[in-house]
């Protein structure tokens, strides 16, 4: 079946907002002539004085790549913003070949340090060279400086020879990261890593539990605190998917992740932060990424089984997204929203508009292609 009617009308707004608000402000308020793009704007427009992380200019970057590729906005404004991001981005190289946000290493490993931006300056590389045809040497040195990061049975580690905790985050972002470079190369070392990153997802991350934890002892063993956080389930979900759906286990384990998500991990139309290992909410808080992310798996789950109450599920969140983006300046968005419904007062993340376009943009695969 086609999407609903509904469905249809919910994704006809969220685009107009992407391409009528969003997307202008952010090539404008957001973009710092002095180079890069600003990490939050108020929500006044205004931008703040927050550093800037090479993670954020890699995700502005591709999304001002996928909106020249897409026709969101006129082309030559896009391609100008997407390498103006890249080039922010190059500046932050460091000699070992790492794209580090300048200042100290961080004190404790967490799975969001230096592996995780390394998957996004990849990511956005391979957005780069769909623009441009360019980025690839950046990124063929970049795979070679992450060697020593991986991990003997598969993915990768936070540092060479860490044995543990292990991080299912950046390697969740380098699977994409990889396939996103499997699209737009010839070259096969692409596919065989993402294939590599698919095997871990199933074979490893959810073996025994069935879901994807955050954390993991050495060699990928099950650690005895578990945590999970269901944006997450949704977003592996999503890739395995994207990866291949033809596969029947690639599609079964998406297809119970979501299911699991769904069942746990969404209450009052939001999908909460995180459970614990037995799926009970320890931070019954929501933020707009882990929307975004239900938003595209069940939208591409629903389409890819005909079934009406993924539709439904669709549905509703694209109603949670739209509340996060109802803002006082259009184009702008809230972040956390509290376990009663309530919203931060705070600017809003450049970093949250990689999330908002990598829905959208699968909602318009959906139902325009």
């Amino acid at each position: 079946m086609s999407a609903p009617a509904a469905v249809q009308d919910a994704y006809g707004r969220l685009k107009r907002w992407l391409v009528a608000d969003a997307l202008p402000l952010w090539a404008t308020c957001g973009l710092d002539p002095a180079g890069g793009f600003f990490e939050r704007l108020g929500q006044d427009g205004a931008p703040t004085n927050a550093p800037k992380r090479s993670r954020v200019q890699a995700r502005q970057a591709y999304v001002f790549a996928t909106a020249a590729e897409r026709g969101w906005m006129p082309e030559a404004q896009a391609r100008a913003a997407a390498v103006h991001g890249l080039d922010a981005l190059n500046a932050t190289r460091r000699a070992d070949g790492f794209y580090v946000t300048p200042g100290p290493r961080p004190a404790t490993l967490d799975g969001m340090g230096e592996l995780y931006d390394q998957a996004f300056a990849l990511f956005a590389f391979a957005a780069g060279h769909g623009l441009t045809g360019g980025y690839e040497a950046e990124a063929d040195a970049l795979r070679k400086a992450l060697a020593p990061y991986a991990h003997p049975l598969a993915g990768f580690a936070e540092a060479p020879g860490h044995a543990q905790p292990l991080f299912a985050n950046p390697n969740m972002h380098l699977f994409e990261s990889f396939m996103a470079w499997q699209a737009v190369s010839p070259d096969p070392a692409w596919a065989e890593q993402a294939a590599a990153l698919a095997w871990l997802a199933l074979d490893r991350l959810t073996a025994g539990p069935g879901l994807v934890l955050e954390q993991y002892d050495a060699d990928w063993r099950l650690p005895a605190e578990r945590v999970v956080w269901p944006g997450h389930l949704y977003e592996w979900a999503f890739l395995l998917l994207r990866h291949d759906a033809a596969d029947a286990k690639h599609r079964n384990t998406a297809l119970w992740l979501i299911q699991q998500a769904e069942a746990k991990g969404v209450a009052r139309g939001v999908a909460v932060f995180a459970l614990d290992g037995q799926l009970r909410p320890v931070d019954r808080g929501a933020r707009l990424w882990a929307q975004t992310e239900r938003l595209r798996a069940v939208a591409t789950a629903a389409a890819l089984r005909d079934d009406v109450g993924l539709w439904d599920a669709t549905l509703e969140a694209a109603g949670a997204v739209e509340a996060f983006l109802a803002t006082p300046t259009p184009g702008l968005w809230r972040d956390w929203m509290d376990e009663v419904g309530g919203f931060r007062d705070e600017p809003a993340p450049a970093s949250s508009f990689y999330h908002i376009v990598g829905a959208i943009a699968e909602l318009e695969r959906l139902i325009e292609r």
